[in-house]
């Protein structure tokens, strides 16, 4: 039997009626007792959707929280600075987050500045800073196996440096570069800077100088030319442990871009070294071929979130959820993406990945922040950045979503019940 709930009428329909429901209508399906579910939920389908948790992940904002399907806040973190975009819940049950520093100097979208350990009572254990006039962390942290933390973060590049390298850029420009400190000493033992490895057409008597097309392992400095000189914008990690690669999405390239964590710094730093012997080149990119001027293979991001690698215990395991924020088109499109088995990165040809799975909408759009995670029974958890969260099946069939009535959401992670990390938080 189908419940209909209206603002003020409760509507019953049954085989002899005809029933339809509008923007307002929450569409239940369920056999048993009917569960009490808060405004936020406007479709709920007890037999499909995932009974577990999500943690709800406000862009900037200062608390997060545990949601169960029913809308209900189960636990709540609140802080004391503003969340700089990730936050993560750990086995242990305590959270790992990136907060803003107050009056940064980089401060351009999803600054951060200060990484955070928080234990299941809201005490930090453990708080670094990384943040000057010349580097910021941004946007995404990640825990590796090793316990080492992994983060993105800008730094600068001063317009006399620059411009002897080949940019074009008149002022500052700030590429990416990736740090991985260990939390017990606060020493960095691993970095990887985009900088390095960079290749330019436009300048013949300047350095990197050669053939863009000819060089997919490298970044086309030139490729923007942006004022405030935010030229790449990365704005998400993960981590495959299998293979020891990073994948780094890069939103101003409409690019994710692979690079491996198997090398030392010092081979990160050349063009050599690592278990793929091509130190800290890019062994693998995909989403948009224009970038390295490359005629072969589609264009699959405009704009870009949340690079989610299926590790080996989900639903796709070995693949890769993307959203695809489509502000070409103003409707965001999720991938399942399949990864090759061996990064290969051919000059004049098809590099694209396979589309296993996707699902879009004509009502989901968000041009910025915004991903999706993969659920335990085969369910996909959409984070509409500024709607809230769509749980859709296999199928494409949606059978959950909340309307979070207000904040941008930069994320959400799905939890089972039975997950280490919740069992950890100790819930009454």
């Amino acid at each position: 039997m189908k419940i209909f709930r209206h603002t003020c009428v409760l509507v019953l329909c049954v085989m002899s009626f005809n029933c339809q429901n509008d923007d307002d209508t929450k569409d239940i399906i369920n056999d048993n007792p009917d569960p009490v579910l808060t405004d936020n939920v406007e479709v709920y389908n007890e037999d499909l959707i995932d009974n577990g948790f999500i943690l709800a992940i406000e862009n900037g904002g200062t608390s997060s929280y545990l949601l169960n399907k029913n809308g209900n806040r189960i636990k709540e973190w609140t802080f004391e600075e503003n969340l700089g975009n990730d936050l993560q819940l750990l086995p242990s049950g305590k959270l790992l987050g990136l907060f803003k520093t107050p009056n940064p100097d980089v401060n351009f979208g999803g600054f951060g500045g200060i990484i955070k350990i928080i234990n299941a009572e809201g005490e930090v254990e453990w708080e670094y800073l990384y943040a000057s006039g010349n580097f910021i962390a941004h946007h995404d942290v990640e825990m590796l196996p090793n316990g080492n933390i992994l983060f993105i973060a800008w730094e600068r590049i001063g317009p006399f440096a620059a411009a002897f390298e080949g940019v074009t850029t008149g002022g500052d420009i700030f590429p990416e570069k990736l740090i991985e400190i260990n939390p017990n000493t606060n020493e960095i033992v691993w970095e990887w800077r985009s900088f390095e490895h960079i290749i330019q057409d436009q300048m013949p008597n300047a350095n990197n100088f050669g053939v863009v097309g000819d060089n997919p392992q490298l970044i086309d400095i030139n490729y923007n030319t942006i004022e405030n000189g935010d030229i790449m914008h990365a704005n998400g990690i993960d981590y495959d442990p299998v293979n020891d690669v990073i994948f780094l999405s890069v939103n101003y390239y409409h690019e994710i871009w692979v690079i491996d964590h198997s090398t030392t710094t010092a081979e990160a730093a050349t063009h050599s070294g690592g278990n793929y012997n091509k130190g800290g080149d890019l062994l693998y990119r995909f989403g948009n071929p224009e970038a390295y001027q490359n005629s072969f293979g589609s264009r699959l991001f405009y704009n870009n979130h949340f690079p989610n690698f299926l590790q080996s215990d989900e639903p796709g395991a070995g693949n890769m959820l993307v959203y695809g924020n489509g502000n070409n088109i103003n409707q965001s499109t999720v991938y399942e993406l399949e990864m090759p088995q061996n990064y290969e990165l051919m000059p004049n040809a098809d590099n694209e990945p396979n589309i296993v799975w996707s699902f879009t909408d004509p009502d989901l759009f968000f041009g910025r922040i915004s991903g999706a995670d993969r659920l335990k029974n085969g369910n996909t958890i959409i984070s509409e950045g500024d709607y809230g969260f769509w749980e859709v099946t296999p199928d494409g069939t949606v059978v959950w979503k909340y309307n979070g009535l207000g904040p941008n959401f930069w994320r959400c992670y799905g939890y089972d019940l039975d997950d280490q990390e919740i069992l950890d938080l100790n819930l009454e």
